[in-house]
């Protein structure tokens, strides 16, 4: 990739030269943006978490066991694109790491059964704590480091998340929400 740069000086009159474009390294930052989500120009944490969707679908059809496997997969994955992408970029949590949020949402969904219902009411829980960050949550966000540390803060939400998303299904809201808008 090349980009034209246009540089004057005192000396030279006004052309245009060509310089490296950045590169970032192909497999981290494809997994880091959660397949380029993380580039979009507004609400790339959404982006990415819309992404995990058709994931946590997909997961969904192998079971309780392929759903915890993909998911630790895909956080320990995600741990190291998110490394790396920190590295090449020279930045610590840049926005464009989305894969932070596929994770984190698939942990929300970890204690619940996997149908339309839950997914669409643990991207609400998810994204809602992930941008609220309480207690324990911005603690981490703002002591842990590294490619872990990028991860952890949205792996504490996607814990929250889960217990709020347990509590909603076990006192039966789930089961009458499903009911009344006839997906049960």
């Amino acid at each position: 990739m090349v980009a034209v740069v246009k540089k004057t000086d005192e000396w030279h009159d006004d052309r245009s030269v060509t310089a490296p474009a950045r590169r970032f390294p192909f497999g981290p930052t494809l997994v880091a943006t959660s397949f380029g989500a993380g580039f979009a120009p507004k609400a790339p944490g959404t982006a990415g978490t819309l992404t995990a969707i058709p994931i946590a679908w997909a997961l969904a059809r192998l079971g309780t066991g392929g759903f915890i496997a993909g998911t630790l997969f895909i956080t320990l994955l995600g741990t190291w694109a998110a490394g790396a992408f920190m590295r090449a970029t020279g930045t610590h949590d840049d926005q464009r790491i989305v894969v932070d949020e596929v994770a984190g949402y698939l942990v929300t969904l970890l204690l619940v059964p996997r149908n339309a219902i839950t997914l669409a009411l643990a991207f609400v829980l998810f994204r809602l704590f992930d941008i609220w960050k309480p207690g324990p949550i911005r603690w981490i966000d703002d002591h842990v480091h590294g490619g872990f540390g990028v991860m952890a803060d949205d792996l504490a939400a996607g814990v929250v998340g889960a217990v709020f998303l347990f509590a909603l299904d076990h006192s039966g809201v789930l089961a009458r929400l499903a009911a009344w808008i006839h997906l049960g």
